[in-house]
């Protein structure tokens, strides 16, 4: 009887051993990702599209009789849009530690049951009082959502793997802004008593609510649960987040260390201030996107067309940048600069709108489309270059929190005395994406110093593809003993905290945003299109100019 723990001990580290043997063979490993895939996308992506719809289907209610009905006068209505995001910032951090802590499925189900309710009662609202009500309470209930899915992404996936699949789940957004403006358009045509945008809120609110019944059924809450796994495929996919992802997410305790290391690093700032100029521009196009159409010339129920291809661009250039950032790691900055540029020229164009026809103004309002890639983009830079589940939490909050700050702001530049050209609003958006263009290229030398300096420090020529290893040298980029123990749930005394360690503890952990040895890097890039338009020796020496800094 004595001898029975140390059996159990040795049956399980024999199949997590199993496992990695599995995960060495690539047909398996293709094949347990192609479940993965199949299971846990299409929820997190049909779950954030419900996610922006429910909350910017203010803009089309806007036009249809929401500031009427509720008497909404001077600024109120861009205080009903604001004060989402108060709740959400409110509620954030919280949720954050709640989805660490908590069974994160069951978590995500019962958010998604109040999240429901909260939509569908908002058709009840009759007075500003009770917008600032409804709208704060889905702050919270939505506060959940972004960070869950971040940290269901690290748990199930690599770090190459991280931004292709955090572009499908949040081109889900584009998807939703789609579906949103297809309801409003339909709905619009509604003569009844009860007016169009009552029942926008009410058939989402119910959708949302019976939503969560195939979260409750088919999200697993962690690796070691997913019931479309078998034993042996739960030990490849565990196996492969140990080796190749941003370190253990189960069994991990919150630990203080980590957070006071997250608020230090400078590539934390970068990110966050990142964030927060492309959220300015966010919040008010989310709130004022219909009334501005309408202000073109156009009526209430073909600004909700209009809204329809531009979600499909935005949908599209997420895809597209979000797939770049899977294949060729080295461009997640380059992709950010790329898509604020049409942004740019866009609000440059409206805020000079007197000086040109209505169908220019009608094509620069289509260049704001890009701008919402640059957030799964700038998501991407936070789970491929962080380690350890609180330092991720962390920096994940302190993301939304600039995502809450900048949606907060945002719809205030659009002053009520300046409708409908909105001078300010558009003046604002143009500085924002400016700025985040020299922010992104600047952390994108910073991290490719840091690279350097680690090399010449620590003597190791690590790449952005390998998990590294600890400075204690207790665990490597192999699997070890520890790691088997952890992945089958096993405590391990010598090394129990090591495998929750962040990308400042592990030697060798280089960050994915730069040049590395894994993959294709810039210089395979402008080989090939130097080939394709005979610029190989221009193209060359100003890579090697660059990478001189």
């Amino acid at each position: 009887m004595s001898h029975q723990p140390s059996r159990q001990r040795s049956s399980s580290t024999s199949a997590a051993l199993v496992g990695r043997e599995l995960a060495a063979d690539p047909d398996i490993a293709k094949r347990v990702l192609r479940k993965i895939d199949y299971t846990i996308i299409p929820l997190l992506f049909v779950t954030y599209m419900f996610n922006f719809m429910d909350k910017t289907i203010l803009s089309s209610a806007a036009v249809f009789g929401l500031r009427e009905d509720n008497n909404l006068k001077n600024q109120e209505y861009s205080w009903v849009g604001s004060i989402f995001y108060f709740g959400y910032l409110v509620f954030e951090y919280p949720a954050t530690i709640l989805i660490a802590r908590l069974p994160t499925a069951r978590y995500l189900t019962v958010n998604t049951v109040f999240w429901g309710i909260v939509v569908a009662l908002t058709a009840a609202c009759s007075n500003f009082a009770g917008l600032m009500t409804v709208r704060f309470l889905l702050g919270m209930a939505e506060a959940s959502i972004t960070p869950g899915f971040m940290f269901l992404t690290s748990t199930w996936y690599t770090r190459d793997e991280m931004p292709t699949r955090v572009g499908i789940w949040f081109a889900g957004n584009s998807c939703g802004g789609l579906a949103s403006s297809l309801l409003a358009f339909g709905v619009g045509h509604i003569g009844d008593h009860v007016h169009p945008w009552r029942w926008m809120y009410i058939i989402l609110g119910v959708g949302t609510f019976l939503w969560a019944i195939p979260i409750f059924l088919l999200l697993p809450d962690s690796i070691s649960t997913a019931r479309f796994l078998t034993p042996e495929e739960r030990q490849v996919a565990a196996n492969r987040t140990a080796t190749a992802g941003t370190g253990s997410t189960e069994n991990a305790r919150w630990k203080l260390n980590q957070v006071k290391e997250c608020l230090i690093d400078p590539k934390t700032w970068f990110i966050f201030f990142i964030q927060l100029l492309t959220q300015i521009p966010n919040g008010g196009t989310q709130s004022f996107n219909n009334i501005v159409i309408t202000s073109f010339g156009f009526t209430e129920l073909q600004s909700t067309l209009i809204n329809i291809p531009y979600s499909l661009i935005c949908a599209g250039i997420i895809a597209v940048t979000g797939l770049l950032a899977g294949r060729y790691r080295s461009l997640n900055c380059l992709l950010i600069v790329i898509v604020v540029i049409p942004c740019i020229v866009g609000a440059a164009i409206i805020y000079h709108r007197d000086k040109v026809a209505h169908g220019i103004q009608l094509f620069a309002y289509f260049l704001l489309s890009s701008g919402p890639a640059a957030v799964p983009l700038n998501m991407s830079l936070v789970q491929s270059n962080y380690r350890g589940v609180t330092k991720k939490m962390t920096i994940t909050a302190i993301m939304f929190m600039a995502y809450c700050a900048g949606n907060i702001a945002g719809p205030h530049f659009f002053r009520h005395t300046e409708a409908p050209r909105y001078e300010t609003a558009f003046q604002t958006i143009l500085i924002c994406y400016v700025l985040v263009i020299g922010l992104a290229i600047g952390l994108r030398f910073y991290l490719q110093w840091i690279n350097r300096r680690r090399t010449l420090e620590e003597g190791i020529e690590g790449n952005a593809g390998a998990s590294g290893l600890l400075k204690n040298d207790k665990v490597t980029t192999t699997i070890t003993e520890s790691t088997l123990r952890q992945t089958t749930n096993e405590p391990s005394p010598e090394l129990e905290d090591d495998e929750d360690v962040t990308d400042w503890e592990t030697d060798g952990n280089y960050y994915i945003i730069v040049l590395d040895t894994l993959g294709p890097s810039l210089d395979d890039l402008l080989n090939y299109y130097s080939r394709k338009f005979s610029l190989k020796t221009i193209l060359i020496i100003a890579n090697q100019a660059l990478s001189r800094h």
